[in-house]
């Protein structure tokens, strides 16, 4: 874990899942770091598990598919699962891998919305 974490929205941290419950994601996984930066009060921010892509992943709304660039530091084609949104405490987050752009981040953001209701929309 890095001291002096600066954890920032739309970037991308290996973070500890681990101990999972029932159907969570569980293990040392990349997430995308949604919440605002100066949202909260608690040494928390709200993240979305990344895993591997599958191609049947493309008929399930709730999960974008993000390839793999210099940018984002991700190894293989991934998952963005907009549904297992969830808040971690800051000593979860062990190194950074990466970010996505403005526009990649405001689709989770409007995907996460979905999940909550599927006529909402971001403006």
């Amino acid at each position: 874990m890095e001291m002096s974490m600066n954890i920032k929205q739309g970037e991308i941290w290996m973070v500890e899942f681990f101990p999972k419950v029932g159907s969570e994601s569980t293990k040392l996984r990349p997430a995308i770091v949604v919440s605002h930066n100066q949202i909260g009060r608690l040494p928390l921010k709200t993240i979305v598990p990344i895993s591997d892509w599958k191609n049947n992943y493309a008929h399930y709304p709730w999960i974008l598919k993000i390839e793999n660039d210099t940018l984002n530091g991700l190894s293989k084609t991934s998952a963005i699962d907009c549904f297992q949104i969830k808040n971690f405490a800051n000593e979860r987050f062990v190194k950074k891998v990466g970010s996505v752009d403005e526009i990649m981040i405001k689709k989770v953001h409007e995907t996460i919305a979905k999940t909550l209701n599927p006529i909402y929309t971001l403006k």
